[in-house]
């Protein structure tokens, strides 16, 4: 198990660079937000930031998909010969994040053996998807990762450590560590600091104990971006195809750049993601109140009715399973009717209300409990069925590795 850990080179801004434009929120957050990617760009201007290595989704039907992917490619080039990134070395990174609620997250960037991963029903693969993964949203993603030189990710993976034996244990003695930033993240991030692990194989070891402990074939559950670790899984499917046994061992593309959290930090909180169906009418809600019945109280919003209350299973899974079943099949019925997924209430509503022919359904929010063992049971909930905080909770893009050799 234990090589499924890698401590990878990893890349960061040269010292001088402005570190709270450097950083941005990941691509698939503030989708039906353009102000938000809009401001952002015009906050940073030309200078050096992961907004001009990404895709924001948001910008993905206004732009030409072709030459936004070009002009990122150049930027990462010319960051890395520029030597505006630089290698601080093969290591790890103890991530502390406080939030704008004063919420603190710990975590550590490494990387994973993609060999070790699967989004498949029956695998025994030590790293899993929890959500269900459609692979139709894997090749507009992949055509962002072929040509690219660097990952910067935005992907954060779960581990199983309730007695807290590994990211806790490093913070304890985080003054030791050498610290590698400390700046207020843009957009109301709030707060980051990341110290340098070089004793990666003391780290390694203690992985590797707390998964013959739990005993339950599982390391890692992908917490988010569950298409992004599925892109990578594509990627480099492609790439080892054309390479000999020896050079699959340690070519860059095998491992993935991620954050991995324990389930059990204080700072990892559920939060659920609502649903928002456009070119909607009142018919859809009629429909969807025929399905749905149950103990939990929640809600749908239109900017013509306002709030109506929706009753929805108490068992959030199932909650999930039936209301997303419901819409995959009324979208294939209603080919004009587009969802998105939001984070945030205040954001769902602010949304409906700038989008008159929509509906809002507000999701309740998954618990811990359990959630590994479902997992191991080799089942998946439903796409976009948690969120890890609030959308100015998500990872920002900020550490980068070599995807090439």
């Amino acid at each position: 198990m234990i090589n499924t850990i890698k401590a990878p080179h990893i890349y960061l801004p040269r010292p001088g660079v402005d570190m709270s434009k450097y950083a941005v929120i990941a691509c698939d957050q503030y989708t039906s937000n353009l102000e938000y990617w809009n401001t952002l760009k015009e906050h940073i201007g030309d200078e050096v930031s992961t907004f001009h290595m990404i895709y924001p989704e948001a910008y993905l039907e206004n732009t030409d998909g072709e030459i936004y992917i070009k002009n990122i490619n150049s930027k990462i080039s010319h960051y890395l010969k520029n030597n505006d990134l630089v290698d601080i070395g093969e290591c790890f990174i103890l991530v502390e994040r406080v939030t704008s609620y004063g919420i603190r997250r710990l975590g550590l960037i490494l990387s994973i053996d993609l060999e070790d991963y699967s989004y498949e029903r029956g695998s025994r693969a030590s790293i899993k998807a929890s959500e269900a993964t459609i692979v139709e949203r894997i090749p507009p993603r992949l055509k962002i990762r072929k040509d690219a030189e660097i990952e910067l990710p935005h992907i954060l993976v779960l581990f199983d450590d309730k007695e807290k034996t590994i990211i806790e244990e490093l913070y304890k003695n985080k003054d030791k560590l050498e610290k590698v930033y400390d700046f207020d993240l843009n957009k109301d991030g709030g707060h980051i600091r990341g110290y340098k692990i070089t004793n990666t194989k003391k780290v390694l070891k203690k992985f590797d104990e707390l998964y013959n402990k739990n005993g339950n074939g599982l390391l890692f559950i992908v917490g988010d971006g569950n298409h992004s670790l599925a892109t990578a899984k594509a990627h480099w499917d492609l790439i080892k195809k054309d390479l000999n046994e020896e050079e699959r061992k340690d070519h860059p593309a095998r491992f993935a750049l991620v954050e991995a959290n324990n389930l059990y930090d204080e700072g990892i909180i559920f939060e659920p993601i609502h649903r928002i169906l456009f070119n909607v009418d009142d018919s859809f809600l009629d429909e969807l109140k025929q399905i749905t019945n149950g103990d939990f109280v929640s809600f749908t919003y239109s900017y013509s009715r306002g709030k109506e209350e929706l009753r929805m299973n108490k068992n959030a899974p199932q909650a999930y399973k039936t209301i997303q079943t419901f819409l995959d099949s009324y979208m294939k019925e209603h080919p004009e009717v587009k969802i998105d997924f939001i984070h945030d209430e205040e954001e769902l509503i602010s949304v409906s209300d700038k989008n008159p022919h929509s509906i809002a359904i507000a999701m309740p929010a998954l618990t811990k409990d359990d959630l590994f063992d479902y997992i191991a049971g080799d089942l998946v909930l439903p796409r976009k069925s948690f969120s890890m905080g609030h959308a100015n909770e998500k990872r920002y893009y900020l550490e980068a590795k070599k995807i090439v050799k």
